[in-house]
């Protein structure tokens, strides 16, 4: 009986002991050839795994394996807040740094630089995105539009959209010719009226992402006009086509009298208005 005793505690410890033994040696063991590329996609989805050393990676997994993990990654990364509708009084503070080209209040008093003031905020949303990806280029904007956020960008567009722009004054001696185009286009020339899309007053359609013009420095749109006519487009998409098409059919006469039309194209604005605009 004591003897049965003793045995059975043997047997007992030499099982451990042999259990033992196999999970040190499976624990040990090599990565299986086929192995590497799934070790190294868990790796990424526990990030505290992904610092553990792995087996040598086989001969054409270096680049699948990398890939997977940042796919990995990405999958179990916390989505992007929402954006929110723009904030008008958060983006005046965002807005400080565009002050010193297009003005504090959007008002430029520089024709190089566009009037932000009264612009759509969809479409200025648009354009900064343009901007940030390279589609529209500009060294100065790609600065400036680069650390911006979808939020930054929704919060300024915001802030500029409820600013009052300043009406200007066209060239009387162009002013004629230009309000031809606007109103009537240009039937032989295959021109369509400027207002078919941006209204009478000039004002813009928001939902198609037809900015507004009125009030806008001629100098400017005479630049941007004859970009489009050499075929610089902005962006990809059909509204890029449409104003390279538009624009490739205007001589160099009938862009200066539309932009100078342009510029003092507004609606009804009190005299004092007038006389502010009128003495910068």
């Amino acid at each position: 009986m004591r003897f049965r005793r003793v045995l059975a505690l043997a047997s007992v410890a030499f099982a451990g002991a042999f259990l033992s033994i196999v999970a040190s040696a499976q624990a040990a063991a090599p990565v299986k050839p086929g192995d590497a590329a799934a070790g190294q996609a868990k790796a990424a989805v526990s990030v505290a795994a992904s610092a553990q050393a792995v087996a040598p990676v086989k001969p054409g997994a270096a680049t699948a394996g990398p890939a997977k993990a940042a796919v990995a990654v990405a999958a179990i990364a916390p989505p992007a807040a929402p954006v929110k509708p723009g904030d008008a009084t958060t983006g005046q503070a965002k807005a400080t740094v565009c002050g010193a080209c297009h003005g504090l209040d959007g008002n430029s008093s520089v024709p190089l630089y566009p009037k932000l003031a009264g612009q759509q905020a969809s479409y200025i949303v648009r354009q900064l995105e343009l901007f940030k990806s390279g589609q529209r280029q500009n060294p100065i904007m790609l600065g400036m539009a680069t650390p911006l956020s979808p939020q930054d960008m929704a919060d300024i567009a915001a802030y500029f959209a409820k600013q009052k722009v300043l009406p200007g004054i066209a060239d009387t001696t162009l002013v004629s010719a230009g309000e031809k185009l606007y109103r009537e286009g240009d039937k032989k020339a295959g021109i369509p009226a400027c207002m078919a899309c941006h209204g009478p007053a000039g004002q813009g359609n928001p939902g198609a992402l037809y900015p507004h013009l009125a009030g806008q420095h001629a100098q400017y749109v005479q630049q941007v006009l004859t970009a489009w006519h050499g075929g610089q487009p902005w962006g990809k998409g059909p509204h890029a086509k449409i104003m390279l098409t538009i624009a490739s059919r205007l001589s160099t006469a009938d862009i200066a009298a539309v932009a100078s039309y342009i510029e003092g194209l507004h609606s009804a604005v009190p005299a004092a208005a007038t006389a502010t605009a009128a003495a910068q």
